[in-house]
């Protein structure tokens, strides 16, 4: 899962690039789209991002848990921060271009990288010590042998 987390996060950083660049094309801030559609792009822009960003750091900091409840949050928390980018890249090339500010992909993709996030976080609460007990135990095993 780490090095998944890395590479989805320099892919969708790379993304981000990409998009700036169809934006650029665009002439988004010229204004002729208009406020909200440029408001849109540049929003969903930004949140891309995020979202390489927040994978990116993800992988940077991984540790499995050693497993039981940590491990399912945590693996719940990786598959929903790996699937935000998705959501966040289709809602770029949608959403501007419907009709208000609809947010049909956006808001699904924002709430489901924040709750990744927060599983994450919620998966590493005091476990420091539970990992190292299970050092120390492991460490003892060792000098037994």
């Amino acid at each position: 899962m780490k090095l998944l987390h890395i590479v989805v996060g320099a892919f969708v950083l790379f993304a981000f690039l990409l998009t700036g660049q169809y934006m650029d094309y665009l002439d988004v801030r010229s204004g002729a789209l208009g406020d909200a559609t440029r408001m849109m792009f540049r929003s969903r822009h930004i949140y891309i991002l995020l979202s390489g960003l927040v994978n990116l750091a993800v992988g940077t900091y991984f540790v499995r848990r050693a497993g039981g409840w940590r491990r399912t949050l945590q693996t719940t928390g990786s598959i929903l921060v790996l699937a935000a980018p998705l959501l966040l890249l289709a809602a770029f090339f949608t959403e501007p271009g419907l009709p208000g500010l609809r947010r049909q992909f956006t808001l699904p993709a924002i709430v489901i990288l924040a709750v990744g996030t927060l599983l994450h976080a919620f998966s590493g609460v005091r476990a420091g010590r539970e990992t190292v007990e299970l050092k120390q135990k492991q460490n003892e095993v060792e000098l037994t042998d």
